[in-house]
């Protein structure tokens, strides 16, 4: 057994891959080989990389935050392989919430050994501090008339959003400062009505409090923060063909995904609806049940990581499927990839457009690959 905040020695080497278009995987130099300070651009390059080649192996851990690796470690248990991504949770409830420091550094550990970051935060209505799920995320509903007032800066219930994203602040700067970019998926599956900030289509619908959030947390100065934005494959508003009315912009979005559960793998209509909203960003798998097979994998291949929602490990997979995934070619876990240190974007193309001729290096770009 591990504690509770546990170190590692990242996997044996993957010998280097021929990507297309002439890139190729970053592979570990050491079989000890750690993942130092690095930004998002590094990371959104490194996706842009492997979109159409491979895909990230991740497991989501969610409560108690005072356990915070528990299904990283069951799936090294069943696979052997390290997650090549670690989804950590903000929580809700009075006691995980006073259990984030515990959670952040984990967080630390595992970019560390050399997985990716992912943050979810399931989020009680922002004028109440701690909830249980039920009846404080699920079935809390804001009426039309506080939709309004949340969206509309200075009112209390926007200040009172404000302030609840205040209370994330001080650990997304620690990240920051140890140089962690973290994939961030704030109000996930908007596109359905299950919580209160979702299932509301158009420009001052969901989509414009995932402007609200990403503005004011960039005017913290996180600019640690991967964006992804999220949605499920559901028939409310409007299927695959309603996914538009949920989009934020180009400008909000590093990286677009889709939480499959209503078909368990997507059907090729929302696979190609997140392919057309994401204009030449990555795309991912951010929730699943059931772990992708190697062959599904490669029908859509430009999913660049999935995320198996934690207690499902278990309860909706066998040993040998999971095995199959972890330990197939074309997905990459933990001490199979390296994201690039000490930069990673160009600087030559900061401040420029899309037309500048540096490609995917500038945030918000699309386009064919690297230049």
């Amino acid at each position: 057994m591990r504690s509770k905040i546990f170190t590692r020695k990242a996997a044996a080497l993957l010998a280097a891959i021929p990507l297309a278009g002439a890139a190729w995987l970053a592979v570990s130099s050491s079989p000890a080989s750690a993942t130092g300070a690095s930004t998002p651009d590094a990371v959104i390059n490194y996706l842009h990389q492997i979109s159409g080649n491979h895909t990230i192996s991740g497991v989501h851990n969610k409560e108690p935050l005072s356990n915070p690796s528990q299904y990283t470690a069951q799936a090294h248990s069943i696979t052997g392989k390290w997650p090549g991504l670690w989804g950590g949770e903000l929580g809700f409830t009075s006691t995980d919430i006073a259990n984030r420091q515990t959670m952040i550094n984990q967080a630390k550990t595992e970019w560390a050994n050399g997985s990716l970051v992912n943050l979810t935060w399931h989020m009680c209505r922002p004028d109440v501090a701690t909830c249980q799920f039920d009846g404080g995320i699920n079935g809390s509903k804001l009426s039309d008339a506080e939709w309004s007032q949340l969206i509309t800066n200075g009112t209390t219930l926007n200040n009172d959003y404000k302030a609840k994203l205040d209370t994330a602040v001080p650990y997304f700067q620690q990240l920051k400062d140890a140089g962690v970019p973290v994939l961030f998926r704030p109000l996930h599956e908007m596109n359905e009505g299950w919580a209160w900030w979702g299932g509301r289509p158009g420009t001052n619908g969901s989509a414009k409090l995932y402007q609200i959030t990403h503005d004011y947390l960039e005017s913290k100065g996180l600019t640690n923060i991967i964006w992804v934005w999220n949605v499920k494959d559901t028939d409310a508003n409007g299927g695959s063909g309603g996914v538009s009315s949920f989009y934020p912009g180009d400008n909000y979005v590093d990286v677009a995904s889709l939480d499959p559960w209503d078909q368990g793998f997507p059907t090729s209509d929302w696979y190609q609806a997140l392919l057309n909203v994401a204009h030449g960003k990555p795309v991912s798998l951010a929730e699943v049940g059931t772990v992708p097979t190697p062959s599904q994998l490669a029908s859509q291949p430009q999913w660049t990581w999935f995320m198996i929602w934690a207690d499902y490990i278990t309860s909706a997979n066998s040993t040998t499927g999971l095995q199959a995934t972890f330990n197939s070619s074309r997905v990459l876990s933990q001490g199979q990839f390296t994201i690039p240190t000490g930069g990673g974007d160009d600087a030559a193309c900061r401040g420029y457009g899309c037309d500048h001729g540096c490609g995917w290096q500038v945030r918000g770009c699309g386009g064919g690959g690297l230049r």
